[in-house]
């Protein structure tokens, strides 16, 4: 169940309760699971014959319950789907916003992927959720492709000006600026070229759409239970990258493949969330 949330949209309306079982096992991979059942609700349709067969029914809708709001998901025969957002304070709704399917299905990924964050004190956690959850969150156009490698690199800074805090900006450029001068003294090496490579095709693109996928005023406000934020997070995962492809690029101008392997390992372990895109 994997694709932007136009797409998953028409998914939904070709095979509704499909999609709402997947949706729910989604979720129970990227969260843990008393975690996800607190946070999720499921709401069924049992019919005489579900309750003599011993089958779960239909789902009629999903509620994801969070500190200040709530979200729900409806559905009809149809198909007919009611997607909406609430503002909760003190267990009252303030306010209600209906949303089309796909516009839900881009919220709903940010609160999954700041759940999982605020659970593992550490917003690259929700890298690793939107990555189960199979939907790809707003922050999509953040990518780095294979074929399109150096065009991309080049315009990464400017495509995450305004949206990252300066110093992760600055990052990102220097981080896009060593992997550029970096990949020529690599090209067709076999598994050094591969490695840098894939820090630029997903470690660290992945590591931008993780801050970004998160809902913007919980990325500024929250505080972890260590005292980091997410902004800081961010920061010092950008930092840990500008490290590790720095003395790549230092192996690569001396030649020295089994240290530049080395980094390649760490970079590995560190934020391996998605195989190499090469397309």
């Amino acid at each position: 169940m994997v694709g932007t949330p136009g797409t998953q949209a028409a998914v939904a309306d070709a095979d509704p309760q499909s999609f709402l079982n997947g949706l729910v096992e989604s979720v129970g991979r990227a969260l843990p699971a008393p975690l996800a059942e607190s946070v999720l609700t499921v709401e069924r349709t049992r019919s005489l014959g579900d309750r003599l067969a011993g089958r779960p029914g239909t789902i009629a809708g999903l509620r994801l319950v969070g500190a200040t709001d709530t979200m729900s998901l409806g559905y009809e025969p149809g198909p007919r789907w009611s997607a909406e957002t609430a503002r909760v304070s003190g267990g009252v709704i303030i306010s209600r916003r209906a949303l089309a399917l796909g516009e839900w299905l881009t919220v709903f990924a940010g609160r999954i992927a700041a759940i999982a964050a605020d659970a593992a004190g550490d917003s690259a956690a929700s890298a690793r959720a939107l990555q189960t959850l199979g939907i790809q969150p707003a922050a999509a156009d953040i990518r780095v492709g294979g074929t399109t490698l150096e065009a991309d690199l080049r315009a990464l800074g400017s495509r995450v000006d305004d949206r990252v805090p300066v110093e992760a900006a600055a990052l990102v450029r220097r981080i896009s600026e060593l992997l550029l001068d970096t990949l020529p003294r690599v090209a067709g090496s076999g598994e050094p070229d591969i490695v840098v490579r894939r820090t630029a095709t997903a470690y660290l693109p992945d590591t931008l759409r993780a801050y970004l996928s998160l809902p913007a005023d919980w990325a500024v406000d929250h505080v972890f239970p260590d005292g980091t934020t997410p902004a800081g997070s961010l920061v010092a995962q950008l930092s840990a990258l500008e490290s590790a492809a720095s003395r790549m690029r230092e192996s690569a101008v001396e030649q020295d493949a089994s240290a530049l392997l080395v980094n390649g390992r760490f970079l590995s372990d560190r934020f391996a969330t998605s195989s190499l895109d090469l397309s």
